[in-house]
């Protein structure tokens, strides 16, 4: 009698693997390990892909950074805007050392004007009548008004740090401190206490130009006027030739391209201004030196010093 095995009871749709375990547990390990490899290599690939795709530039650094071949124009004179170059009124002076005051004669608006420009010379303010054998002025003229009841200094003056008058009967001031001369139009300015603190000057008269636009004045009439300006930063003084009102007068400043100006004592108030040669010019009356008129205790001057 013929004895079954395992083997004879394997259907014909069975299918049953013999061999020892540890070869096909080592068969499914393969595949395991096959699958793994797969996943590492492409793994691989994508890092290597992102990374070429990084060191490419994008379209918004090829817009913000030019590439080797791009050429960057260097800005030529003609694109970099320059500011106008003011001419100044004055002219170049080449010797530091002597001081004189340059006379210029031009017309604005139909008024003969005189321009004095002093070279090599410090402002300062007088009181009192002049010495007119100086020879260190180059120019002077009559600074603030003097009340015609008391003989009074009008507004607010400062001589050499100290205060000799206050007020203010007019809003237009010069002060000179360390030798620094400043024209303004202001109801309060500190360099009045700053001119009392270092030795300086100050005085008030009529504003005639606050930053470039007129000024207008209550006084009316026509007369010979004087004024004190600053045209970027030069300072002058500039005579009406002609009798001019305030207003016409303040015009011409405002024409010549004042930013700020102020007046002086114009009319017969005398004065003078020495040239390059060493000549002097006289403006003005000059009775208050020949004894006929006498002069206000408290006239006072603006001077300039070689």
């Amino acid at each position: 009698m013929r004895k079954f095995t395992d083997l004879d009871s394997i259907g014909d749709d069975e299918i049953r693997i013999i061999g020892d375990r540890k070869i096909n547990k080592l068969r499914d390990n393969r595949w395991i390990i096959g699958i793994v490899a797969v996943l590492i290599i492409g793994l691989v690939v994508l890092i290597v892909s992102i990374s070429k795709d990084d060191s490419q530039p994008t379209n918004e650094s090829k817009a913000s950074s030019p590439s080797k071949a791009t050429v960057v124009a260097e800005p030529t004179s003609e694109d970099v805007a320059e500011e106008p170059r003011v001419e100044r009124l004055g002219s170049e002076v080449t010797d530091t050392e002597r001081g004189y005051c340059e006379r210029r004669d031009t017309t604005i608006n139909d008024v003969p004007l005189r321009l004095f420009i002093p070279h090599n010379a410090r402002a300062s303010l007088h009181l009192g009548k002049l010495n007119k054998a100086d020879t260190t002025i180059i120019y002077t003229a009559q600074a603030a008004d003097v009340r015609a009841d008391n003989g009074g200094i009008v507004g607010a003056f400062v001589l050499r740090g100290e205060p000799l008058a206050w007020g203010l009967s007019k809003r237009g001031y010069c002060a000179i401190i360390d030798d620094v001369v400043t024209v303004g139009v202001a109801d309060n300015s500190p360099l009045f206490e700053r001119a009392t603190e270092t030795e300086g000057y100050f005085f008030r008269q009529y504003p005639l130009v606050d930053n470039g636009v007129l000024v207008d004045n209550a006084p009316k009439g026509k007369t010979i006027r004087r004024a004190l300006c600053d045209r970027k930063g030069e300072i002058f003084m500039v005579e009406s030739l002609s009798a001019e009102s305030f207003h016409d007068f303040a015009q011409t400043l405002v024409d010549l391209g004042c930013d700020n100006a102020i007046y002086l004592v114009g009319s017969s108030a005398y004065g003078w201004a020495v040239d390059e040669e060493g000549l002097k010019h006289e403006f003005g009356e000059a009775n208050y030196y020949t004894g006929r008129r006498r002069a206000p205790k408290n006239i006072t001057y603006i001077v300039w010093r070689r």
